[in-house]
């Protein structure tokens, strides 16, 4: 978890996407297809600290990966 973003995805074989929704308390979505490929959808114009914590929260969190826990005032969500 200490890669770098790009370095990290690439490991975890999961494509970085913008995403269209631009709410301001949406984070991004982890989403693993039906062909079991994963995408990590995250809105765009963020700043690359935000964008680069909240990648690794979503990841460790959907990947079941060895991470500190989600801030409380954030919540995780599965559908």
């Amino acid at each position: 978890m200490d890669a770098p973003l790009p370095q990290l995805l690439n490991a975890l074989d999961v494509e970085l996407t913008d995403s269209s929704i631009t709410d301001p308390t949406f984070f991004g979505a982890l989403v693993e297809r039906r062909n079991g490929s994963r995408v990590l959808s995250m809105p765009p114009g963020r700043s690359r600290f935000e964008r680069d914590t909240a990648a690794r929260m979503l990841l460790a969190e959907g990947l079941g990966l060895d991470a500190p826990p989600v801030p409380p005032h954030l919540a995780v969500s599965r559908g």
